[in-house]
């Protein structure tokens, strides 16, 4: 009876503890890193997560840092100009908590803070080995800066004592390349609540970055093996641009492909709500909002067995397609079934909705600051 009276007192007391740590927390720093010009689902990420803290009357502000990942050294340069910063307080007033989120953004040190991983510096981890990686294996000098880079990440992650990521794909990385467990925190895209369907127009849709990683190309060089009545749009900007318009001209497909360039958030809503399904085959994505962003518009996705995060959510046979490869004269068949299939589509897309409907921000703040 003893013990259980010390356990219900200890309880007791931690949650009396936490109420006190609630009322402490009014001043929040949410620490990023960008590359200048560029803007992608990182940056959507820190926004969105900056808007709904000052939502809830919390005082935040953003402490952004350029970066820049070469040569090697300046991988090191940018962990210092981090490890240097003062966010102990701020014109006399402190800060409460700060909340880290990409490399090297979580080498800000603070007595109180939480990291919600976005990713790591990937070229040295998951893309290793492949053309994005940007180090050689067969050069020693570079494989020691590897290494080292490796150790100084993971000794500062381990001082951490609370890690979310961004997804489980995202975990997944950080325990298999530092020994590191963290809790996947998943959150809703910015304009959550605003998505609607339209019903199924003839055009399949990629949305979002046009860059290697994202293989845009798959679509468009699948698209020449079928039914001459399947089209597709393409929205978004990247350096991928140039290449895929001239993968259109190549193979004959240009007619059929629609690019769109950069679409405001009221065109980008209607292109998901009238679409017949979302194409997004990524390699190893972190998360994916174009997952999120399709099922909430009650749109299927096909997406592919090394997608990463996607596959989180997307349900073989159930709210949409994984491809079992990446040959195109495989995929086209598949692509050209559920296009030409309304009645797949609507079901498959009312399971993605299923499926992300209960995804809030509500929950992510709450864990982010009291858990």
């Amino acid at each position: 009876m003893k013990k259980i009276a010390k356990h219900l007192l200890s309880k007791i007391r931690n949650r009396m503890s936490g109420s006190e740590n609630r009322k402490k927390i009014r001043t929040i720093a949410v620490c990023a890193a960008q590359v200048p010009f560029r803007r992608g689902g990182a940056e959507e990420h820190v926004d969105s997560l900056i808007r709904e803290l000052k939502k809830r009357g919390y005082e935040v502000d953003l402490i952004n840092l350029p970066f820049k990942w070469y040569p090697h050294e300046q991988l090191f340069q940018s962990i210092q100009m981090w490890k240097m910063m003062d966010l102990f307080e701020s014109d006399g007033e402190r800060i409460d908590l700060v909340i880290t989120t990409k490399f090297p953004s979580y080498f800000a040190e603070h007595p109180n803070r939480v990291l919600w991983l976005i990713h790591q510096y990937r070229q040295a981890y998951d893309l290793f080995g492949t053309p994005f990686s940007g180090f050689d294996p067969q050069n020693k000098k570079e494989m020691d800066t590897r290494e080292r880079f490796i150790r100084m990440d993971t000794d500062e992650l381990k001082k951490y004592k609370r890690i979310y990521t961004n997804s489980q794909n995202t975990a997944n990385r950080l325990k298999k390349f530092n020994g590191v467990s963290s809790t996947p925190l998943y959150h809703p895209p910015k304009l959550a609540g605003k998505y609607f369907n339209a019903g199924y127009e003839n055009y399949i849709l990629y949305a979002g970055r046009l860059n290697p990683l994202k293989r845009v190309d798959l679509m468009i060089r699948a698209l020449r093996f079928c039914d001459p009545r399947v089209r597709c749009k393409i929205a978004g900007m990247g350096p991928e641009l140039e290449r895929l318009e001239k993968m259109a001209e190549e193979t004959g497909v240009h007619e059929r492909v629609e690019f769109l360039g950069y679409v405001p958030d009221e065109e980008l809503l209607d292109l998901y709500a009238r679409c017949r399904f979302v194409f997004f085959p990524p390699l190893d994505e972190d998360y994916g909002y174009i997952t999120l962003e399709a099922f909430l518009s009650e749109k299927p996705v096909i997406t592919c067995f090394d997608s990463g995060g996607p596959l989180e959510f997307v349900k073989d046979g159930i709210n949409g397609i994984v491809l079992p490869t990446t040959d195109e004269k495989e995929i086209a068949p598949m692509m050209e079934n559920l296009f030409f299939d309304t009645a797949k589509c609507r079901e498959y897309g009312r399971q993605g909705f299923q499926e992300v409907k209960g995804i809030n921000w509500d929950h992510v703040i709450e864990t982010l600051i009291h858990d």
